[in-house]
């Protein structure tokens, strides 16, 4: 441990470039010493690890096994700390410049959009850019920076803060439950009017449960299909028929009592895996300033738990 613990960024630096262009006069030349001590670095550092890093000769530096399993860590604990250079230089910065935010149509004008001028107004060095859509975005070819996602998390090639978790509520007008009445069971659904969303894969499919049960699937033939989410609240609040929605869309309705929440001993959704709310990045080491200063933001407006499952609903921070 002693041993490992003498080894110094300065020695590290030294041996990775020597591994690089196999000459100590060149490294010698970059960094401003003699061939002589750029020698004298890398035989103390041998002395250090126990381990011959490299075979000289009078023609050639090569390196040894030893060497070349020693190099991936030598990197690493240089990159590391860079990283943590970078980190600590940034918390002395004010995010500035551009960031891109992709939102889905519907949540970004309902839970990201109002949250913008508290951005901006805590931090005035901030251009934002936000463009909002229903299609798969990728973060690594696509122009967006922090891209507001609702679904299954199964892609490891990005990283993602979640959040909380989105949860689906069946719900109808007072209206129609007083013309219709509302159903006591899943099977009863055939008999009701439905409202369903149809996405570029089809409409969707409504699922129930019981507590600690598996899903069941039941099939409905829709009253009206729309691959307009708004279009469908606004039928169900004229109380045309039932609609199955997540609870961000439709809180403010059911707090209000202008909707219904119908069958709530049982769990609902449009498919079986959990569905998470989150803002994903690319992959790096390290996200930028403005990355972290916008997610960061939203995890504090959207709260624990988030504030569309309250009830009321809170004020937004700013």
């Amino acid at each position: 441990m002693q041993a490992i613990e003498a080894v110094n960024l300065r020695a590290l630096k030294i041996f990775i470039e020597v591994f690089d262009t196999q000459n100590f006069s060149a490294v010698a030349r970059r960094e401003g010493i003699s061939a002589s001590q750029v020698s004298r670095v890398i035989h103390q550092l041998e002395d250090t690890l126990g381990q011959q890093l490299f075979y000289r000769n009078t023609r050639a530096i090569v390196p040894t096994e030893s060497g070349r399993l020693f190099i991936n860590y030598a990197r690493a604990m240089i990159g590391s700390m860079e990283e943590a250079r970078k980190a600590l230089h940034e918390r002395t910065l004010e995010p500035s410049g551009l960031v891109r935010i992709n939102a889905p149509v519907f949540f970004g004008q309902r839970h990201v959009a109002p949250g913008l001028a508290g951005l901006a107004e805590r931090y005035p060095q901030l251009s934002i850019e936000m463009m909002q859509t229903d299609n798969f975005i990728d973060p690594h070819k696509e122009p967006a920076d922090v891209i507001f996602r609702i679904g299954a998390l199964t892609d490891s090639s990005f990283h993602a803060r979640v959040f909380g978790s989105q949860y689906y509520h069946l719900a109808a007008s007072p209206d129609y439950l007083s013309k219709h009445g509302a159903p006591a069971h899943p099977d009863e659904l055939n008999c009701h009017r439905c409202l369903v969303y149809r996405g570029s894969s089809g409409p969707n499919r409504w699922f129930f449960r019981q507590s600690g049960e598996e899903w069941i699937h039941y099939a409905i033939s829709p009253l009206l299909a729309s691959n307009h989410a708004e279009t469908l609240l606004i039928a169900a609040l004229g109380g045309m028929g039932l609609v199955l929605f997540p609870d961000w869309l439709m809180s403010d309705k059911l707090h209000t009592g202008e909707l219904i929440r119908l069958l709530p001993e049982f769990d609902a959704a449009i498919n079986t895996e959990p569905q998470h709310i989150a803002a994903i990045y690319p992959n790096t080491r390290h996200p930028p300033l403005n990355v972290r200063a916008v997610i960061d933001y939203f995890v504090e407006a959207f709260g624990s738990p988030l504030y569309w499952q309250t009830a009321p609903e809170r004020p937004r921070k700013k």
